[in-house]
């Protein structure tokens, strides 16, 4: 079990780092091919393109994935099956009645009422065509997870994007502009929702054996076994929404209030801002399991380890990358987006997003402590609270300030979600707020910082600009003593594996250990 656990979590680690990035390459195409406005449009359909996504699958993919498991573990494949079978009958009759609402009644509603973007109107009734494709893939994609075949799932997410990506900028070249991007998303949709029936078709049964000629299954106990489902996927869902709309209820606020133009600036800007949460999800994904293995066993020593170096580990990288990236704001999106200058609008944005990003990243790592403890609901209504609260804010602040105003308040709307959840991991897990190393970890990116001011802001100085300030960041952790003996030995450790970078990295650490410990 513990090599399936270890096996199964490296694949969808790996396969998540992949296809962010391969989801940074579809913003960036399509930002560049389609300009501001049209890309403003393509901007304001992915929010609700996400939101009737998750609605349609109803929480139920993880509630597949947990009852297959557990049906699979006791030997009943039958019921492990069915239920598969009965949640994507709920999912299908969702995905094809939100899909339908979205084309005749939300579309014309958002881009004629709410939005009063004509624009609008085809790009968002396209989304409700790519719902039920969507809904048939994550079911299929719960009951691969329930049998631990992660790979099932990366094979199906690699054909998704990959066909998005490749068909989104053909139709997009041809000319039929934001049209032609969501139409490629519905065939990688598609293609993916194939790919995922043919795996179960062909290759689950190994796993899940057909049905048994006695199994008998009556209405009355489907519906009792869609109510157990129900019941699970509620509280799922509801933290998948809010997160939801933490990441994208600024970008829908914006839509009311400002440009098309504004609204593509702020597209292009987010998905850069995101970037530092690479880091944090890669700390959340590890510290789970973790977390989880030493409070299950009652070894809290270890467990506030865990703890503590988390915050640790993780901001001595978050932090100096949010500060690099809102200083290079305005040089980054011109050298991203080359041949489209004019999104350098959206460096404002970016600088305040980059911030907000730091404390996002704590709250992530923080959620996934406490889950990793047992208390998943807390989460989930720190993060109600906080898209309520970034709500208020954007709607308060985008009028009179435009899409610094949408960044700002998802920040503070972040900072507001940050501090409930660390107070908890901390209540929860006894452990001592270690607050040094954040001084430290501060004041070296403040350093680097007020060098990185010096620099040029341009094209030609970004990455030289980079480069330098990596090199000022480090030695100011010196500087502040920041590295301890364990720190030091835990890092010999892990250059062992960089092959012929160890020597080098052994190097470095030799000089770190001359300075910080010369006096000691």
């Amino acid at each position: 079990m513990a090599n399936k656990l270890i096996r199964g979590s490296l694949i969808i680690f790996i396969g998540n780092i992949i296809f962010r990035i391969g989801g940074y390459v579809y913003r960036f195409l399509m930002a560049m091919l389609l300009g501001p406005t049209m890309y403003g449009v393509l901007g304001l359909t992915l929010p609700f393109q996400g939101i009737f996504q998750t609605l349609a699958a109803g929480g139920l993919p993880p509630a597949i994935a947990k009852y297959v498991a557990e049906y699979n573990a006791v030997n009943e494949p039958d019921m492990a099956r069915q239920t598969i079978y009965t949640a994507l009958s709920i999912m299908v009759f969702l995905g094809l009645f939100l899909g339908v609402l979205m084309i005749f009644v939300v579309a014309p509603w958002l881009a004629y009422g709410y939005l009063n973007k004509p624009l609008a109107l085809v790009p968002l009734q396209i989304v409700g065509l790519i719902t039920p494709f969507s809904v048939v893939l994550g079911a299929f994609r719960g009951a691969f997870q329930g049998v631990y075949k992660m790979e099932y799932i990366l094979y199906t997410r690699a054909i998704e994007q990959l066909f998005m990506i490749l068909f989104a900028t053909a139709f997009v070249l041809i000319g039929f502009s934001t049209i032609g991007a969501l139409w490629g998303t519905v065939i990688g949709y598609a293609l993916a929702a194939f790919s995922a029936v043919y795996i179960f078709k062909v290759y689950m049964p190994k796993y899940i054996p057909k049905p048994s000629p006695d199994f008998v299954f009556t209405r009355k106990q489907q519906l009792k076994l869609a109510g157990t489902l129900v019941k699970f996927s509620i509280p799922v869902i509801i933290t998948a929404i809010a997160e939801m709309l933490i990441y994208n209820i600024c970008t829908i606020i914006m839509g009311k209030f400002l440009t098309l133009d504004a609204v593509g600036f702020f597209a292009a800007a987010d998905p850069i801002a995101r970037l530092p949460l690479m880091i944090s999800i890669s700390v959340a994904t590890t510290i789970l399991p973790a977390s989880s293995e030493a409070f299950k066993v009652k070894d809290i020593p270890t467990l506030q380890k865990y703890v503590n170096e988390s915050y640790k580990y993780s901001l001595l990288f978050v932090i100096p990358m949010c500060v690099g990236l809102a200083l290079f704001a305005a040089p980054t999106l011109r050298v991203l987006y080359f041949a489209k200058p004019e999104y350098v609008a959206g460096a404002s944005a970016l600088a305040i997003l980059a911030i907000g990003m730091t404390f996002y990243s704590i709250f992530s790592i923080s959620t996934s402590i406490i889950q990793g403890i047992g208390n998943p609901r807390i989460p989930m209504y720190i993060l109600i609270f906080g898209s309520i609260t970034t709500g208020l804010l954007c709607w308060l602040f985008v009028p009179g300030m435009g899409i610094a105003g949408g960044a700002l308040g998802t920040t503070i709307g972040c900072l507001a979600m940050m501090i409930p959840v660390v107070y908890f991991v901390f209540k929860l897990t006894k452990a001592k707020f270690q607050i040094l190393p954040l001084i430290k970890i501060t004041m070296a990116s403040l350093i680097m910082g007020v060098f990185a001011l010096l620099i040029p802001k341009n094209a030609t100085w970004l990455f030289p600009g980079i480069f330098l300030c990596i090199i000022v960041y480090f030695f100011a952790l010196i500087l502040v003593r920041f590295f301890t003996k364990e720190d030091i030995e835990s890092l010999r450790k892990l250059s062992l594996k960089t092959g012929r970078l160890s020597s080098i990295s052994n190097k470095l650490l030799d000089f770190v250990e001359r300075i910080e410990f010369r006096n000691k």
